[in-house]
């Protein structure tokens, strides 16, 4: 069993050894895990840009040492200009993945920052947003090295991503993405944020920054307005939770896929599975996900207009029902439309017990392309989850908000431990999620359950079937088992890869003690006190 550090009263996991360090010092500096998780989601945008940036969207889950769990969906609708009109007149029968008319949705993440600080500040937070902000600051006007995640990244459309404008000034040295090392800064960026930690993060909609972002983009034709940016709030919303026995889900709900991340683990439950790593693990949590993504699919769209209550999906008749059309000797058939993402899901426990689970993207990698020249600011590219053909369940409507497949979980143990986990990896969050969590269930320790191999059920891009792909370190055994059953498995080439996602997990333990892991697929790692 691979040991996890262990710290005696706090503790951050992030895709980054930056922003790691970020939560460790500001932790050290007197700081509450929201206080933390606000500096390493402001360090990380700098450092890893192919996988999020403030002109993203962020999604919290905070559990309070009084047991209350607290949710905040930073996700920003569509601007008032994105209409189907207005595409089918461009010419578009789908919404572009990069671009200016990528970039359709205020981006959220910063308004994720402001509700987090001021429930930081309700529970005694006392740190200035400039001891925050410090890291970011500083790491992108004095610059950072290259990652070798980003160093080693192939983002779809690449020669579209290069055609955004600011994208290859930004990002790219002689039209090629830099080796591990290089240093990077990006000093708009920095001035942007040290603006915000003047200002405070409103200024981000409706102040100075706000102007010049509305004003960028109003030159590139980017269907966001200066009124779009001043009438975004971030909201709390109630979380969704899953009673099982012996502990309790939380995750996000609708427009994110955090029902079907549930779902999948409360149809695992009934499936009886006794033995980790076998075939019936592997095969039940594919047949489960897939049962999953069916009804997440069918239902999550923008919470303003749900024509479901999601609690009916996540109650033990339902889940029986589930289990009842899966044959736990053969694989079900299953259309699963692609989808990519890029992500990062950070944790953070501090000495009073208060846990954070948070997850920031800007959807794929480097999200549209399109850096805003005035602020620095990368914009995602979320909104091509809308469609164009109003009838569908995700329509593109000014104000309405696009699927998210962000969802940040965490579980509570009624032993008194409580876990904050998550993984990046657009479809795939809902099956890396359950990998970790069903490895730990069977008793595996937090290190070995995030190191563990993992597969993706999906299509990848430009495949024309769907497939399951694993990782090789599996028990050969396995693959014949999965193929004798009907699954059509393909096996990576390398033992550790990104795209099975980059996983983390914090566990504290009713006598403080803080136990915490990041996967060495990413760049990142834990630390604490």
């Amino acid at each position: 069993m691979i040991e996890t550090p262990v710290f005696s009263k706090a503790a951050v996991a992030a895709p980054h050894h930056l922003a790691a360090e970020t939560g460790r010092a500001l932790l050290a500096e007197g700081a509450n895990a929201i206080e933390a998780m606000i500096g390493m989601a402001a360090t990380i945008a700098v450092v890893y840009p192919h996988m999020n940036a403030i002109g993203g969207d962020g999604f919290w889950l905070i559990r309070e040492p009084s047991g209350k769990v607290l949710y905040i969906e930073a996700c920003g609708p569509a601007g008032s200009l994105a209409t189907i009109e207005r595409y089918r007149t461009l010419g578009y029968d789908a919404i572009p993945a990069r671009g200016p008319f990528a970039a359709l949705t205020v981006p959220g993440t910063v308004g994720g920052w402001q509700v987090a600080q001021e429930i930081a500040t309700a529970v005694g937070g006392k740190i200035p947003r400039t001891d925050l902000l410090h890291d970011a600051v500083r790491l992108a006007r004095d610059g950072y090295p290259q990652s070798k995640t980003e160093a080693k990244a192939q983002p779809f459309e690449f020669a579209a991503l290069c055609d955004a404008p600011g994208f290859a000034e930004t990002y790219l040295v002689d039209g090629k993405i830099p080796p591990e090392g290089t240093p990077r800064r990006n000093v708009k960026l920095a001035d942007t944020l040290a603006h915000l930690a003047q200002a405070g993060f409103p200024d981000f909609y409706r102040g100075d920054i706000g102007r010049e972002l509305a004003t960028d983009m109003e030159k590139l034709g980017i269907a966001i307005t200066r009124a779009d940016l001043e009438g975004f709030q971030a909201v709390r919303r109630e979380p969704l939770s899953l009673r099982l026995p012996g502990r309790t889900h939380y995750n996000a709900p609708p427009p994110t896929q955090g029902l079907a991340s549930l779902i999948i683990l409360g149809i695992f439950n009934q499936l009886g599975v006794k033995e980790a790593e076998s075939f019936e693990h592997i095969h039940a949590l594919v047949e489960a996900s897939k049962r999953a993504l069916t009804i997440r699919d069918r239902v999550c769209t923008d919470f303003d207009a749900l024509a479901i209550d999601p609690d009916g999906y996540l109650c033990p008749d339902a889940f029986e029902r589930e289990a009842s059309k899966i044959n736990m000797k053969r694989a079900a058939p299953f259309p699963l439309p692609p989808e990519e993402g890029d992500t990062v899901w950070m944790g953070a426990i501090d000495a009073e017990g208060r846990a954070v689970s948070f997850i920031q993207s800007i959807y794929w990698e480097y999200g549209s392309g399109c850096v805003l020249p005035r602020t620095g600011v990368n914009l995602q590219n979320r909104g091509i989850s809308f469609s164009l053909d109003p009838k569908a369940m995700n329509p593109l409507q000014p104000g309405r908000r696009p699927f998210h497949t962000l969802n940040p979980p965490l579980t509570v143990f009624d032993d008194g431990r409580v876990l904050s986990y998550g993984s990046m990896g657009g479809d795939g969050q809902p099956q890396f999620q359950a990998q970790v969590m069903t490895r730990i269930l069977f008793g595996e320790s937090l290190a070995g359950a995030v190191d563990a191999p993992r597969f993706l059920f999906g299509k990848t891009w430009g495949d024309a079937t769907t497939t399951l792909k694993l990782e090789p370190r599996f028990d050969s055994r396995l693959f014949e088992q999965l193929e004798k059953a009907g699954h059509d498995i393909e096996i990576f080439a390398e033992p550790y890869v990104s795209r099975v996602g980059h996983a983390g997990a914090l566990m504290r333990f009713p006598n403080g003690k803080v136990e915490a892991t990041h996967d060495p697929r990413s760049d990142g790692g834990a630390a604490g006190l």
